[in-house]
């Protein structure tokens, strides 16, 4: 889990920086995309992405990762935005602005799997499996998207709070008994019958 980084900061690189993002496969609600810097003495407390933990686990992590980040962005893309550029566009956006909502500068960019010209980066398939930046970052990104998404349930009859607005078959009957909400990303397919 720091073998990216290990080999980044024995090449000179000193302020390193995480990225991934939540919400790329969604019908509703926004990507969401977090940037981690961590010092480089950081120890080794996240063993699995996000994806492989559960709900407490991550809340926990999330608050961790917060305490021992040299700095954290985020970067929303509300899913209008995501209608009009596409959700690979909307995405290269989210990550950027969490980029510049960081409140620290960094020299070098861990991406998984997002090319990141003009910056200095390296683009890895699965690097939340192999960086503890990038991992942690998809943390910080899962769970301040949840937060997002169980606003949402209290607004409108879905049950956001459950499925987070992904294509399951709970979400796909409330689609067919309420409809599409604001939320819901018209440039998807929504209509299931």
């Amino acid at each position: 889990m720091f073998e990216i980084e290990k080999s980044l900061y024995d090449k000179g690189f000193k302020k390193l920086v995480g990225i991934d993002e939540a919400g790329r496969g969604p019908l509703a609600g926004p990507v969401v995309s977090a940037a981690v810097i961590f010092p480089q003495n950081i120890d080794i407390f996240i063993e699995k992405d996000s994806k492989k933990l559960s709900p407490k686990k991550r809340e926990t992590l999330f608050e961790e990762i917060r305490k021992k980040a040299v700095s954290i962005g985020i970067g929303v893309v509300d899913s209008e935005e995501i209608d009009r550029i596409n959700i690979y566009n909307a995405t290269k956006l989210a990550m950027k602005r969490a980029l510049f909502s960081l409140k620290s500068d960094f020299d070098y960019i861990i991406t998984d799997y997002i090319k990141f010209d003009p910056y200095p980066h390296i683009s890895i398939k699965k690097a939340d499996e192999k960086s503890i930046s990038v991992a942690a970052a998809s943390i910080i990104a899962k769970v301040y998207r949840d937060k997002i998404m169980e606003h949402f349930s209290k607004i409108y009859p879905h049950s956001f709070e459950r499925h987070k607005g992904y294509p399951t078959k709970l979400h796909i009957q409330e689609i067919k008994e309420y409809g599409i909400t604001p939320i819901h990303r018209k440039s998807f397919r929504l209509n299931y019958e």
